[in-house]
């Protein structure tokens, strides 16, 4: 009798599916893809258009709002990917599509063309959005209902998300660092080219994981996102509260606004969407317990977007503060560590915390000491914010010292990875417990819309965070600026229309005019540029009024002068000004954060009365979404 040999499918490694290493590696190099493109995205809209290593000459309010908006986007569209893999086309499918997309996103960004940027990200936002939500319900496929591997096989499949998104800050912030910003989108690209190899090559082992949904699996109990909207718009109350909101979709845009109206008039007209669907849902709950898991819901989003309102600070505010202010060199090596290089620091502490954090938990709950999924969301919240506590100190040594030392961001990711660690994989379990049965699918999409808004929060205190800049132009020619430019020589600058920096002194003279002194000659170089704009100078004056600059107490200024449209433009940054805006930045994320943890935790009690036990039922593990640490989605 000859031996039967299993299908591909049933194969085993390591005591594991072996598709659960297809998606592993598959996984891996999709993280490396989108965390090297994340660390230096940023950095790359700052670079000045006619530097050594040009970018898109961006300043750095505009690039913390289109990062914000780029993060908040790959979250959000993860929900129409979720539905469209859930009704038509299956999980696996699904990420076959969102792979050769991100491919596409990824290598139209290394295309220096300013078409290809925009381009290349909307890529990126759908191909995410097609394979993020699905491909972790894949792995989930692997293991039956009840088998013990699977939790251990999560802990397989993040190890991988961890290792691609520590190498990837690494390697594509070097490669960008050296030879251009493009060829690191390129290696970006070729890592999520690698990455489909494997899936395609591992199709014969996950031929039995999410397949085309069946008819009976598609109309499943759970309630349509078509069938909310006809109960909201039939409900009188519903519908007067959904129309109040979406008329202030237009008016606060266009009357408080000064940029991006339209695109604040489209992400307040679906926060009124999504406020009449937590109407509508609450109105069709059926009795007490439900009510007030649902308001418990509530709060847990609520917690969702301040975390990640803060922690999102990662590949904007902290990464710029990276590359702008901090002294990266590192003598006993002789190197300058890239600024990208610290996106690496979050997935290694992940690595080598996430085991010894997960068991300080479970050992204090084997003590029967406060382990509530509440709690220690709650709890992360306040030693994320805490991690800013460094940042705080960071501008201090900064103001005394000119740079601020490398160990200062460090520890702030450190606390921030511990924060995360507490936070992040009870969030989305929780939800999943308090959720109606038949809001479950609606419930894990808001999870994700408050993840993505989280996001645009940290978009909008990054922006915040920006002294707004007083724009100048060039009057002088290259003999009468040769002895200012720093460092360089003025010869090639101007053959080569290079990007420029004159580093001054500011102050106000006894007749109130403002004055400029080149830091190195003592000179008064007022003359060498116009200002632009008819307020400019009486704004400039009104802004360094508190400081009282003068003679004896001058503000270091930097002459910003850019490239672009055949002359010369460029901006006067004041140091101090910026300096301190950032220390109010920091200062505020932790006295907000640390406060709102105190608020949830005095409010434990009453909030774990109204889930009426439903963590108690339930034996805790490690939750297939909930666990997705180094993701920007759930990390």
């Amino acid at each position: 009798m000859e031996a039967t040999t299993k299908p591909a499918y049933q194969k085993e490694l390591f005591g594991h599916p072996a598709g659960l290493y297809i998606l592993f590696f598959t996984e891996l190099w999709e993280r490396f893809s989108y965390y090297g493109m994340r660390a230096i995205l940023t950095l790359y809209m700052l670079a000045k258009v006619s530097s050594e290593n040009p970018g898109l000459g961006w300043e750095e309010g505009k690039a913390l709002a289109t990062y914000g908006w780029y993060t908040m986007l790959v979250y959000v569209v993860s929900i129409p990917g979720g539905i469209i893999a859930d009704k038509i086309l299956g999980q696996k499918k699904s990420v076959m599509i969102g792979g050769w997309l991100l491919v596409a996103g990824h290598g139209v960004l290394s295309i220096e063309q300013d078409w290809a940027f925009f381009s290349g990200l909307l890529l990126i936002v759908l191909g995410v959005g097609m394979l993020k939500p699905n491909i972790s319900t894949m792995v989930g496929g692997l293991y039956k209902e009840g088998d013990s591997r699977r939790d251990k096989g999560f802990s397989i499949f993040y190890i991988g998300i961890n290792v691609g998104a520590a190498v990837a800050a690494i390697l594509v912030g070097y490669i960008a660092s050296e030879y251009g910003w493009h060829y690191g989108f390129g290696l970006a690209a070729i890592g999520m080219v690698l990455g489909q190899l494997v899936y395609i090559y591992g199709q014969k082992y996950l031929s039995h994981v999410g397949n085309k949904p069946s008819l009976i699996n598609a109309n499943d109990a759970s309630v349509s996102i078509k069938e909310i909207f006809q109960r909201m718009l039939s409900t009188k109350k519903s519908l007067a509260v959904l129309v109040l909101l979406v008329a202030l979709s237009f008016v606060i845009p266009i009357q408080f606004m000064d940029t991006e109206v339209s695109a604040y008039i489209v992400f307040f007209i679906f926060l009124s969407v999504v406020v009449g669907f937590m109407m509508t849902v609450y109105e069709d709950l059926n009795g007490k317990v439900e009510k007030d898991r649902f308001i418990v819901l509530l709060l847990s989003f609520l917690i969702v977007i301040v975390f990640w309102g803060a922690f999102e600070q990662a590949g904007g505010l902290l990464n710029i503060y990276a590359q702008q202010k901090t002294d990266r060199f590192l003598p006993a090596f002789d190197y300058t560590v890239p600024a990208a290089f610290f996106q690496s620091l979050n997935p290694t502490y992940i690595i080598i915390f996430g085991i010894p954090v997960a068991g300080f938990w479970a050992w204090m709950k084997s003590r029967g000491k406060e382990a509530s999924s509440i709690f220690k969301m709650a709890i992360g919240v306040i030693i994320m914010g805490l991690g800013f506590v460094f940042m705080v100190f960071a501008t201090m040594d900064y103001e005394a010292n000119g740079e601020s030392a490398i160990y200062w961001l460090i520890f702030a990711y450190l606390l921030h990875t511990i924060g995360e660690l507490s936070a992040s994989p009870v969030a989305l379990s929780f939800i999943t417990k308090l959720a109606p049965l038949r809001y479950g699918a609606l419930m894990m999409g808001l999870y994700f819309a408050a993840t993505g808004l989280g996001n645009k929060v940290a978009g909008i205190i990054g922006e915040s965070s920006q002294a707004a800049r007083i724009e100048i132009g060039l009057s002088a020619d290259q003999s009468q600026l040769s002895q200012f430019i720093a460092n360089e020589d003025a010869e090639d600058v101007f053959k080569d229309n290079k990007a420029f920096t004159i580093e001054t002194q500011l102050y106000k003279n006894s007749s109130g005019e403002v004055v400029f002194e080149d830091v190195n000659t003592g000179e008064q170089i007022n003359s060498i540029f116009t200002y632009q704009g008819e307020n400019s100078k009486s704004e400039l004056l009104d802004r360094i009024d508190p400081y009282d600059a003068s003679k004896e107490n001058q503000l270091l200024t930097y002459l910003k002068f850019d490239y672009k449209e055949g002359k010369y433009n460029g901006i006067i940054a004041i140091d101090q000004f910026q300096t301190d805006l950032e220390f109010k930045t920091f200062t505020g994320i932790v006295v907000f954060t640390v406060a709102f943890g105190i608020l949830v935790i005095l409010l434990l009690k009453p909030l774990k009365r109204l889930t009426h036990g439903a963590e108690e039922k339930e034996i805790e593990g490690l939750e297939a979404e909930g666990f997705e640490i180094a993701d920007d989605e759930v990390k």
